[in-house]
């Protein structure tokens, strides 16, 4: 007899196979018109391993023959590509990826979900397909989200007023500039000059550890005081609503010349109080004959006039003050005149009264410093910290340093338990988990109740970052998206959050070993699996630097994590907002480098409605004999420990074997060790499994994996679900336990 083979699929000869006994002493031609091969499409055909030409295919075929054909696939572009060399490429790159031969992906092969969690920078390109890697982008070099920020920004480190800006949210322990939330102004006080400013640490409430200026704690400036206003109290070191105005600049008054009008408050606000600053820089005296200095009076007058809001005069000028000074010194003098007013707005103007004694022995100058308003206003900016100064201006202190004000803080919130709820107060925290909670449920963040939130989830999170050591410290001081400060957060503990059901979920990256669901050939839609394999390029990195803001330089600084293999000669630089530690920031970057390295095979596939069982990072098990990970079916028969299948299976001589079962909620049970049956559809429980197996017709079938130790199925992250129509699509990536390890570099 003659051995007949017809291989209708090259990628799985198993599947697309039909193979029989066929009568001797026939012609390759007689069994192509009997077998009905089908020669439209390339054939090669084979007679005992060696292949034949069509030339000799009327011999005929002697007894112990094999004869086999196999359906080549069609090339592309025309018919013109070799189909031969697409299969021994494809064959290339499943050997490269099973023998461990790739260190990564091929850039442009790689899933669009995957690409957007790339990056490259400083010639590394770096992917991870579970938790999108970070931005390059501290100090707003290359992120609009950081610009002009001054905590990030080493140029615009200082404090000013960022109108228009939010106002800052901070979270966990972290240095701030803290932006103005008034003006500042200036007084003078027995010849002295006082700054005023009130400063806005921040959204809710802080633990204030220090207040500096510069590098240096302002308890080390005797001539500084200060107040910090918590969240409903009020400031009662001076008034901070004040306007000055800009056009009064050091003028010199003279007689008879009126120095304004300016107008001095903006439309639609009234003053109750008008402060006049004057100075006499050259002194005021006269220098007599016998050499000493006598006395010489400099007198001024200040005049005011109601105006509109369209800046059209109310009324008639009218004298606020009559002033003069007598005095014998070369010392400059400077003084503030306080007035009160009816409530309104005002314009305002100057002169000077006396001559000016234009002498050189003479010091008879005078100049108008500056001239303000005090604004009648509700003193209330919510739910907010602010930090009043009083700063008297010496030696010490210059212009300069009393714009570098900063603080370090630590904020203060809520926490959540399933016993006791919330916590009746807030408490310093450097939590990943209660920041992204304020996120979620503040005013200034999604504004969500706390059913919207899996705050199980965050507890359970909390205890596993509190173990590690992760925190989360960082300033928001632009404008972003919840979801994007969200994923910030997340990203610092490993984590993603996501929305099922109308809930804010969150899951992190972390060692899973117990399948959600199973999914076999009988559940997967029929030629809906795809794999993809991320191939390396000359420019994968592997290794990774993280830049962090360190805590104890409070400026940018960097560490890089590799492993074992790694060469550590083509890094990908990437910044993690949100970390403050080295030790943690060597973590994530070990993390990082591991999963570039071993989390390169992406599998999708199309099942039914039971798609929706598992959420974003759960575990699932593919059993599938495409990909040869294991064989499945589902249990036919069962007597006693005997199991029938649907599906015939392969037992490997000196190896143990098992079987999973699938439960009726789509979770896994087992795997159960088995032994063969007499027939290879039959296979033998060694223990009884725990659930009930289902053989009825009128439910669905209990599915079953089949394959040795570790082979009967491939276990895999889920990164994707979308409904299409009666199907979901699931797209996960092949779990590697290794990206946990951390070997010797770090904790897992």
């Amino acid at each position: 007899m003659t051995y007949f083979n017809y291989f209708t699929n090259p990628f799985n000869l198993n599947k697309g196979r039909i193979s029989k006994t066929l009568p001797k002493n026939q012609t390759i031609w007689q069994i192509v018109n009997k077998q009905k091969i089908d020669l439209s499409r390339p054939v090669v055909c084979f007679v005992n391993g060696v292949a034949k030409l069509r030339k000799d295919w009327a011999n005929p075929l002697s007894s112990q023959d094999v004869v086999s054909f196999v359906v080549l696939p069609l090339g592309g572009g025309g018919g013109s590509s070799n189909p031969l060399k697409t299969v021994l490429t494809v064959a290339l790159i499943v050997a490269t990826v099973y023998t461990g031969g790739a260190v990564g992906a091929a850039y442009g092969a790689v899933w669009g979900g995957v690409a957007a969690a790339g990056v490259s920078m400083a010639g590394g390109i770096l992917i991870n397909t579970f938790v999108p890697t970070p931005k390059p982008a501290l100090n707003g070099m290359t992120s609009s989200a950081y610009t002009q920020s001054p905590t990030y920004s080493l140029q615009a480190q200082g404090n000013e007023a960022r109108l228009g800006n939010p106002i800052p949210v901070i979270y966990g322990r972290h240095l701030i500039y803290p932006d103005f939330a008034s003006q500042p102004y200036y007084r003078y006080i027995d010849n002295e000059q006082y700054v005023y400013q009130l400063h806005c640490i921040g959204q809710g409430e802080y633990d204030i550890e220090q207040i500096r200026i510069e590098d240096t704690p302002i308890s080390s400036f005797e001539e500084i005081t200060c107040q910090v206003i918590r969240p409903s109290e009020k400031n009662t070191l001076f008034d901070e609503d004040v306007i000055t105005s800009a056009e009064v600049a050091g003028q010199e008054l003279l007689k008879n010349e009126y120095c304004g009008p300016f107008v001095l408050n903006p439309a639609e606000t009234l003053i109750s109080k008008i402060e006049v600053d004057v100075a006499f820089q050259r002194g005021c005296y006269y220098a007599n004959d016998s050499g000493g200095l006598s006395s010489k009076t400099i007198q001024w007058k200040i005049e005011v006039r109601s105006i509109d809001d369209n800046d059209a005069p109310l009324g008639e000028w009218y004298t606020l003050g009559t002033e003069s000074i007598t005095e014998a010194t070369h010392n400059g003098i400077y003084k503030t005149y306080t007035y009160d007013v009816p409530a309104g707005r005002y314009e305002i103007r100057a002169t000077r009264l006396d001559n000016k004694d234009t002498s050189s022995r003479a010091g008879h100058e005078i100049r108008w410093s500056s001239a303000k308003g005090y604004i009648i206003s509700e003193k209330n900016y919510g739910n907010v910290t602010l930090l009043a100064i009083i700063m008297k201006a010496t030696d010490n202190l210059s212009q300069r340093s009393s714009r570098l004000v900063n603080c370090i803080v630590t904020r203060k919130l809520k926490t959540w338990s399933p016993l006791s709820g919330w916590s009746p107060s807030v408490e310093p925290t450097r939590s990943i988990a209660w920041a992204l909670a304020d996120i979620l449920k503040a005013s200034y963040g999604a504004n969500l109740k706390d059913n919207a939130i899996d705050l199980q989830a965050l507890y359970d999170l909390d205890r596993v970052w509190s173990t590690r050591g992760d925190t989360f410290n960082a300033v928001f001081d632009s404008k972003l998206t919840v979801y994007e400060a969200l994923s910030r957060t997340a990203k610092v503990g490993r984590a993603v959050a996501f929305i099922q059901g109308g809930i804010v979920r969150f899951v992190r990256d972390e060692p899973k070993t117990i399948p959600v669901a199973l999914f076999g050939p009988r559940n997967i839609v029929k030629n809906s699996l795809s794999i993809q394999y991320l191939m390396p390029s000359e420019d994968t990195a592997d290794s990774v630097t993280v830049e962090y803001f360190s805590e104890k330089t409070w400026k940018t600084s960097e560490v890089t994590g590799s492993f074992e293999a790694s060469s550590s000669d083509k890094p990908a630089t990437v910044e993690l907002f949100g970390c403050t530690n080295k030790e943690q920031a060597l973590r994530e970057a070990t993390y990082m480098a591991l999963a570039n390295r071993y989390r390169r095979r992406i599998v999708t596939f199309s099942t039914e409605l039971e798609g929706l069982i598992p959420s974003y990072g759960d575990l699932i098990a593919i059993t599938h004999d495409m990909a040869q990970w294991g064989q499945g079916g589902e249990i036919l028969k069962q007597e006693g420990s005997k199991l029938t299948l649907s599906e015939p299976v392969t037992f490997k001589d000196g190896q143990e074997h098992y079987l999973a079962l699938r439960k009726k909620d789509g979770s896994l049970a087992g795997p159960y060790k088995v032994s063969g049956g007499e027939l290879a559809t039959e296979v033998i429980l060694e223990t009884s499994p725990e659930i009930p197996i289902l053989t009825d017709t009128d439910r669905e079938r209990t599915h079953f994996a089949f394959g040795t130790a570790g082979k009967w199925s491939v276990l895999a992250r889920v990164t994707g679900i979308r409904p299409r129509g009666n199907t979901v699509e699931i797209t996960a990536v092949i779990e590697d336990n290794r990206v946990h390890e951390g070997q010797t570099y770090g904790m897992a």
